[in-house]
């Protein structure tokens, strides 16, 4: 699927979710398909309805007007599209965590931003409340992480700058990317190094500048039977795991909960505006630096001293650089 589509079916999908009311086709395509013909309208309508409903979205036509037989609308009744309460094992929850973390990066996120700003702006009635249903939490923030995850989706060589652990040199690198993995709390893009002539994993934290599309859509295949993720393991640096104790505000830092391996409600916190817990986490090394810093002023690094005063350094330069 193409990042062109993955975002109409989203905007789609979030135009009929957030309606209190059944939307008219016309309505539909002057926000969503507006540079299309009638005819090309017709069937991407027709080919996005159903490709939502084959997602397990229920879309729901019925009439706008109760008093007049006009035209069908179409909306996504939230209560019904609400997936109810799931319990995973520790695997599963791992591997649902990882996915949603594309959710909300970039370009996602502008794709929801201007439909609900196309729709307001036609003076309709939005509910955004319903899109909680739709907004995983997780972050995916590398600069460079929509061009290597675009990429992937299009089949599309990509060439950057980049810097190896422990040296100082950058070189110009090329590479036909597989996929965008998440690993020990960093992300890494896997894939077919050219100049090299071998796969190859490189994290996206030490990629310089903006990574560049370099080549035509669908120029390349990825080898069948790859699993990106156990690239990523064999090839990147073995994590290193590390005990931390933390301090998270009553009622935030879900995800820190989830795994974390002890919670200790009631305690006392570093000020008292609300209630404090204490958790205990492994995790992998100073990859958790990045996390704890997601959660802004609602997390307080206890322990170890080393990730507690990287998280100090990280806050620090981020003030001063705002200055």
């Amino acid at each position: 699927m193409t990042v062109r589509k993955t975002e109409r079916l989203l905007n789609l999908l979030i135009m009929l979710l957030v309606q209190r009311h059944f939307v008219s086709k016309d309505r539909i395509r002057a926000i969503l398909y507006p540079e299309s013909s009638t005819d090309a309208f017709e069937k991407m309508f027709e080919r996005d309805k159903e490709e939502l409903r084959s997602l397990g979205v229920p879309i729901e036509v019925g009439q706008i007007d109760p008093y007049f037989d006009d035209e069908p609308g179409y909306r996504i009744r939230p209560d019904e599209f609400a997936l109810p309460e799931i319990n995973l094992e520790a695997d599963e929850a791992a591997v649902i965590g990882l996915a949603t973390k594309v959710w909300e990066h970039a370009r996602l996120a502008e794709a929801t931003t201007e439909a609900v700003r196309k729709l307001k702006a036609l003076g309709v009635a939005v509910d955004v409340s319903a899109l909680d249903i739709v907004e995983p939490r997780l972050t995916a923030d590398e600069p460079s992480f929509d061009v290597f995850w675009e990429a992937t989706q299009e089949r599309v060589p990509v060439e950057f700058d980049y810097v190896r652990s422990g040296e100082h040199a950058v070189s110009t690198r090329h590479l036909q990317p597989w996929g965008v993995v998440r690993y020990s709390g960093r992300w890494y893009v896997v894939g077919y190094d050219t100049d090299r002539q071998d796969e190859r994993v490189f994290r996206l934290s030490r990629v310089q500048g903006e990574a560049r599309k370099a080549g035509e859509p669908g120029s390349y295949d990825v080898p069948p039977g790859t699993d990106v993720r156990s690239v990523a393991k064999r090839l990147a640096p073995a994590p290193s795991t590390e005990r931390a104790v933390v301090l998270v505000r009553t009622d935030a830092g879900h995800a820190l909960r989830r795994n974390a391996d002890e919670v200790e409600t009631g305690v006392a916190g570093p000020d008292e505006r609300t209630g404090w817990d204490r958790l205990v986490l492994t995790q992998g090394g100073m990859g958790m630096v990045d996390e704890l810093l997601g959660f802004g002023a609602d997390v307080y690094v206890v322990e170890p001293p080393n990730v507690r005063q990287a998280v100090i350094d990280r806050l620090s330069a981020a003030v001063g650089s705002g200055s």
